[in-house]
């Protein structure tokens, strides 16, 4: 399933009772804390068989989170599908990342192998004394420049100015398993005063097939500070996005960027849940990239 295909759903029932029964049996993982702080929560719900995508997407909502990832054994791995309180995405980093500090919490540490809707990926998790790491490999990765009118379009919507821009990395269309705009700003300050209209975010991002913009600052080389807003899926600002942070270094790695590799990135640190993430890949054009982090349980 491509971001362009993300399916919406209309707003669900009130809950019932039997939704309250099908919320205890999410668990609720932040995943790229800072030392046992700060992350995104995501629910990680682990079955036999799939729901229904209409049930999944009225417990997502329910549940609130801007993720919710649904897990059923299949073969030698597991059938993944991630939903939003809105829609259904292709792709989620951090709630992939949840998915494995769950699995290795169920069944011990190890490589999973997971089937989403259009790709075929990787999720390692483990135990290391009290903590949870775990560590993704993102679908195949692209990028090609932004077209003016989108630029012009989402600066409009953020309330920037190309002046706002870092020239050094110009803004791109990228992928990591799920479409982003890529916007690279020239200063912290201008990257601490995002704002939007959540309901005009959501048309921009139908409208140009992205399912969020990633918005960036390079502190240096290899750390980064970033931003992303998530209108498409009804949410105003993901506190840490894998699928985003593939997209951005599969983008750097493309660009020519000094990146040695590895990039360090803080995110959420304006909505006061700090953040962090590591992505980690070769020179190899549109390879996977490895996103890993540490997760904390939320119950």
């Amino acid at each position: 399933m491509s971001s362009n295909d993300t399916a919406h759903a209309p707003p669900p029932a009130p809950a019932t009772p039997g939704d309250h029964a099908r919320l205890a049996e999410v668990l609720r993982i932040a995943a790229f804390d800072d030392a046992g702080q700060g992350g995104n929560p995501a629910g990680v719900w682990l079955g036999a068989s799939l729901p229904p995508a209409a049930e999944m997407q009225e417990l997502a909502h329910a549940l609130g989170f801007s993720e919710t990832v649904f897990a059923a054994p299949e073969g030698q791995g597991w059938r993944v599908r991630y939903f939003s309180p809105a829609s259904e995405v292709p792709f989620c980093g951090h709630a992939t990342i949840a998915l494995g500090a769950a699995l290795a919490r169920a069944h011990g540490d190890g490589v999973f192998p997971l089937q989403l809707n259009a790709a075929a990926i990787t999720v390692e998790g483990r135990r290391e004394d009290e903590r949870m790491l775990a560590a993704l490999q993102s679908p195949p990765t692209w990028s090609k420049p932004a077209p003016d009118e989108v630029v012009e379009a989402a600066l409009s919507l953020f309330g920037y100015s190309r002046a706002d821009l870092d020239p050094r990395i110009p803004p791109a269309l990228a992928h990591g398993g799920a479409d982003h705009l890529v916007l690279t700003l020239n200063s912290r300050a201008r990257l601490a005063a995002m704002a939007y209209d959540l309901e005009a975010g959501r048309v921009f991002m139908e409208a140009h097939g992205l399912v969020t913009v990633v918005l960036a600052w390079a502190e240096d080389a290899q750390h980064f500070h970033t931003r992303n807003p998530f209108a498409s899926g009804g949410v105003y600002e993901d506190a840490a996005t894998g699928a985003g942070t593939a997209a951005l270094a599969g983008y750097l790695r493309d660009l020519g960027w000094p990146h040695c590799g590895r990039i360090d990135v803080v995110q959420g640190e304006d909505m006061g849940m700090r953040s962090r993430l590591t992505a980690e890949f070769d020179a190899r054009p549109g390879g996977s990239i490895r996103v890993s982090g540490s997760a904390r349980m939320m119950d």
